[in-house]
């Protein structure tokens, strides 16, 4: 496959990575991750957007470190963004879409919508679209059934363009934008004698075409007269009316409709709920949403931005309909390694080089584990099989992590592939010299004086589980063994905090010599010492095992460490 090719998925696949709805496959390594489970989920995330037609993103599940940082900087390539979760959340459930509604309108509108959206629950924004409150069938059902109270128009601070467009009328004095705040809700069915026992200032009369109550009612000082059955309003009852400043509404609707429709115009910012609102951010987890539903009888609940933003709608139903988080796990294949939340995500591939652990998957995935000595090299493969050319920077990647992992070539783990890969990749890569660079990028991870003991302990930690005995084994390489009495000071009194913290059984770490080919081991927890000294026939110094020759934690390590356990 041609580059010029490659690049223009590449860039297609840029502007997807913006677009919030397009589903995106996260391409992740291990936990503390090391160069090896960064630059090859970087490079396999390239070439499956290249060959595939979904968005496949790298991340990373912990912090990069020093030497990793290096090599990202040399080959000008952004680290990938960090990934702490990949539980379902809020966001990768199908929202209901229902457009947020002014809190002005009227009931008779929102009911009308409901009915168009199917909903029984319109969200209220400001012009911000910033949530502020919710109005639901039942609240107006009860501002029907539960209100006797005929100054209600006024209370709920109605304004005249709800009562227009309700009763479908026309303004024939005054303006649609005032808001009526005062004053009773009268019909006059009695004569103009009557009529003045029982109108007083700013009352909103419901009339019909009687010149004399339309008079009187002006006279009175009523706040708003509705002339029923569209009947016509004399020059005259208009002059009046707007020397007294009397709003004039007609309405094709009887005395009966009008006196009905009336309160269905009154805005709904009177009735909606405003106080205790259950809404759910986007990153929060399902999990979290479902059991607040569950102690809830409401039938939706809003969805916000982390700035209040509203987003759309879901029910319980929706939560059918979940999208989880689909997962390429590269360079390991234990849980226990993955990204939290790993377990409720769709694995749909693994490429890894270590033992099998204990996975279980949904649905059948895409599994390539070889005996190679770095997951890079089985991505290498991965690119020629495929036919697609290795971009330079992507081969500067691969060979970067190949080195990191057979420690140039030392490690018992490499094979002959590992090596030619190496050496193919650093003349893609442009990398003349590749001993030079290989030293240059053991430098760059090799100052441990300035980390703290969190950050040497934790830069490439993996646990494992051996029968009810859970273990973790740490590793750091460097050029400079001068500085392992130091760092070895350090890093016990912290093994020891952090096993209790973990609760696991026991820690180990290897403090790995590059130059001298071998490696000083800290072990911590109960018997860890005795079951290091009968697993590699040497006598520990204060919990340290000089490990002349081991270099490699998966190879020479963690099997040394299983079968001992099993003997147990």
């Amino acid at each position: 496959m041609s580059a010029e090719k490659n690049m223009k998925k590449i860039e297609k696949k840029k502007k997807d990575l913006k677009d919030p709805d397009i589903r995106k496959v996260f391409v992740v390594g291990h936990k503390n991750p090391d160069t090896d489970s960064i630059a090859s989920a970087i490079a396999y995330a390239y070439l499956k957007n290249v060959t595939d037609e979904r968005c496949f993103v790298p991340m990373r599940a912990g912090h990069v470190n020093q030497e990793t940082e290096y090599v990202l900087k040399h080959f000008g390539i952004k680290e990938p963004d960090y990934i702490s979760n990949v539980e379902p959340q809020v966001k990768d459930i199908e929202l209901k879409k229902i457009a947020g509604v002014d809190e002005g309108i009227s009931l008779k509108k929102a009911y009308g919508i409901m009915k168009e959206k199917s909903t029984v629950t319109l969200p209220v924004v400001d012009d911000g679209d910033r949530l502020k409150g919710i109005i639901t069938i039942n609240d107006i059902a009860e501002s029907d059934m539960d209100v006797y109270d005929n100054c209600i128009i006024g209370a709920a601070k109605t304004p005249v363009k709800n009562i227009l467009e309700t009763l479908e009328g026309e303004l024939v004095v005054g303006d649609e934008n005032f808001c009526i705040t005062k004053g009773k809700v009268v019909i006059a069915a009695a004569n103009p004698d009557v009529m003045e026992n029982y109108i007083n200032e700013d009352d909103i009369v419901i009339l019909g075409n009687r010149y004399e109550s339309q008079l009187c009612a002006i006279e009175m000082k009523a706040g708003c007269i509705i002339v029923c059955e569209g009947a016509t309003v004399s020059k005259t009852i208009r002059k009046i009316a707007g020397e007294n400043e009397c709003i004039v509404i007609t309405t094709p609707y009887d005395t009966y409709t009008t006196a009905r429709l009336l309160n269905q115009s009154m805005p709904i910012s009177h009735f909606m709920c405003r106080e205790n609102l259950v809404t759910f951010e986007t990153e929060e987890s399902v999990e979290e949403a479902r059991e607040v539903m569950a102690k809830r009888r409401f039938r939706d609940f809003p969805i916000v931005d982390v700035h209040g933003k509203y987003l759309g709608m879901i029910s319980r139903r929706n939560l059918l309909n979940l999208h989880r988080k689909q997962l390429i796990m590269i360079d390991h294949n234990e849980l226990g390694q993955a990204v939290d939340g790993a377990e409720s995500a769709d694995i749909l591939e693994i490429i890894d080089h270590h033992r099998l652990g204990t996975i279980e998957t949904s649905a059948p995935v895409y599994f390539r584990c070889q005996p190679l000595g770095c997951t890079a090299t089985i991505v290498r493969r991965l690119y020629k099989e495929s036919g697609v050319e290795i971009p330079q920077d992507m081969a500067g990647l691969l060979c970067s992590a190949i080195i990191s992992d057979t420690l140039m070539f030392r490690s018992p783990t490499c094979t002959l592939e590992d090596k030619e890969a190496a050496e193919e990749l650093a003349e893609k890569a442009g990398i003349s010299d590749l001993k030079a660079f290989a030293r240059e990028m053991f430098n760059a991870g090799s100052n441990l004086n300035k980390k703290s003991a969190e950050e040497i302990f934790f830069q490439d930690f993996k646990k494992f589980t051996v029968s009810d005995i859970t273990f973790g084994v740490g590793q750091i390489n460097s050029m400079n063994e001068e500085d392992f009495p130091d760092i070895i000071k350090k890093l016990k009194p912290f093994m020891e905090k952090t096993l209790k913290e973990m609760k696991i059984d026991m820690l180990f770490f290897m403090l790995t010599g590059i130059l001298n080919e071998s490696s000083e081991l800290i072990c911590c927890g109960k018997d860890s010492a005795s079951i290091a000294e009968e697993a590699f026939n040497v006598k520990a110094c204060d919990d340290v095992l000089h490990l002349k020759g081991v270099v490699s934690r998966k190879k020479q390590l963690v099997p040394v460490i299983v079968a001992e356990l099993q003997q147990q």
